[in-house]
């Protein structure tokens, strides 16, 4: 297992080489019933809370811009599990993050609703990813992302125009991809659109948007999306 990605910094990357495998993560396998006792735990704090299967990486290099990386299909309960204990044990998370630029040039992001398991922090509509996410192995990054959107906010952005390029920032055993999407729409527009999507839903993943704009740094960001924040602005 190799984990080699500069940390605390935002870095390009020119191409994403991560791929899925069949076999069980290291991770899982080894710690079986301290993560059935911890779900436990989880799911009767917050019922809501559902057991699915996304993927955790067993290694990850970024190397002249190119971004490579194995993951494992695990359960949600091993994530739970993992996000307690974070150390240098062969796991590293990574997600992807569409940073939606409003017409007006300001970011267009969400709050988590409470009934989540990251109830109240702000983030871009985003999801980990799932093995329905790789296509022959390979990760559909921007497929992820579309989705992530749509199912959150009810925003398409397939005919958005995109950075060229992504970026990475990594912390604490958690790596970002992100890709800023120009939309063409003002902040307060798409905020409308995603207050009445919201309140459309019968059980909405999120409280609502959050518009971010220069100078502005709203409480509940993780440290990602800060320096997501400080990029785009600076």
């Amino acid at each position: 297992m190799s984990f080699r990605l500069p940390r605390g910094v935002v870095l390009p990357v020119h191409e994403i080489d991560v791929r899925l495998l069949d076999s069980p993560h290291p991770y899982e396998a080894s710690h079986t019933d301290a993560i059935a006792a911890n779900w436990q735990q989880e799911h009767a704090a917050n019922p809501h809370l559902f057991n699915g299967t996304m993927v955790l990486l067993s290694s990850f290099e970024l190397s002249d811009a190119r971004l490579v990386g194995e993951c494992h299909p695990v359960k949600y309960a091993t994530m739970l599990h993992w996000r307690k204990h974070k150390g240098p044990n062969g796991v590293e998370h990574s997600f992807a993050f569409p940073a939606l630029v409003s017409r007006d040039n300001a970011l267009v992001a969400i709050r988590m609703g409470k009934h989540t398991a990251n109830p109240g922090r702000i983030y871009f509509a985003a999801g980990s990813f799932e093995p329905s996410d790789f296509i022959d192995g390979q990760v559909d990054l921007h497929g992820n992302m579309s989705r992530e959107v749509i199912e959150e906010t009810g925003l398409n952005i397939n005919a958005a125009p995109h950075d060229p390029h992504c970026h990475i920032y990594s912390e604490n055993y958690s790596t970002v991809i992100f890709r800023r999407y120009w939309l063409d729409e003002d902040a307060d527009v798409l905020a409308r659109r995603i207050e009445e999507f919201v309140a459309s839903e019968e059980e909405p993943e999120i409280e609502g948007p959050v518009i971010i704009r220069k100078d502005d740094m709203p409480e509940g960001m993780s440290p990602h999306m800060a320096a997501i924040v400080r990029w785009h602005f600076g």
